[in-house]
């Protein structure tokens, strides 16, 4: 026996007769019948049953900023887009846990994109339609430049595009779909973001 095991058989040996007199007092019913082989509790992962609680983002810039995500990476050819894979909610966290820099740079952005969005169609970015959200995303499409742009939504849009690409790339999701590795899964390498 191993040493280990022997402390342990010690350990338990003075609750032994207290546990099987228990036992024996236990009237016979369906509340002290062994559970069926059969019966299996389901389980799910926690982000699938139940809404993500908001970290950083007002529900304003979380709306913003989940639409912004979906439309700068949709699902492509079988692979999981943002919104798919959480992105935003990842992004939330991450902001939590970034630089006051960081911080400035994307309230100020999703704030100006609902700011733009409601002067000129009325409305949040969230529930603008895609030609709507295509004029306003504008500044993504000027050339590239060094220094970030002084205008903070453009400043945002481009941050937000890569980060919001970066999240969606080393998601599970995308690892699991195998849309990293040119159509060859992963295999489990375990190479992915998870909050939890």
């Amino acid at each position: 026996m191993k040493r280990r095991r022997f402390f342990q058989t010690l350990m338990v040996a003075p609750a032994a007769p207290a546990l099987l007199a228990q036992q024996a007092a236990a009237p016979p019913g369906p509340a002290n019948r062994p559970p069926a082989e059969d019966s299996k509790i389901e389980t799910v992962a926690a982000d699938l049953a139940g809404e993500p609680v908001l970290h950083f983002f007002n529900a304003q810039q979380f709306a913003a900023l989940k639409r912004l995500s979906g439309i700068l990476l949709p699902p492509i050819n079988g692979s999981p887009g943002a919104l798919d894979t959480g992105a935003a909610e990842f992004l939330d966290f991450l902001m939590g846990e970034s630089p006051a820099d960081r911080h400035q740079i994307y309230r100020l952005g999703l704030d100006a994109l609902n700011a733009q969005a409601r002067k000129l169609h009325g409305k949040l970015f969230a529930e603008v339609d895609a030609g709507q959200a295509d004029a306003l995303l504008a500044p993504l499409r000027q050339p590239w430049q060094y220094d970030p742009p002084a205008d903070p939504l453009a400043h945002f849009l481009i941050t937000a595009k890569q980060d919001v690409r970066t999240a969606t790339m080393n998601s599970r999701e995308w690892n699991s779909a195998g849309a990293g590795s040119g159509g060859r899964r992963m295999g489990g390498t375990g190479l992915y973001w998870n909050v939890l």
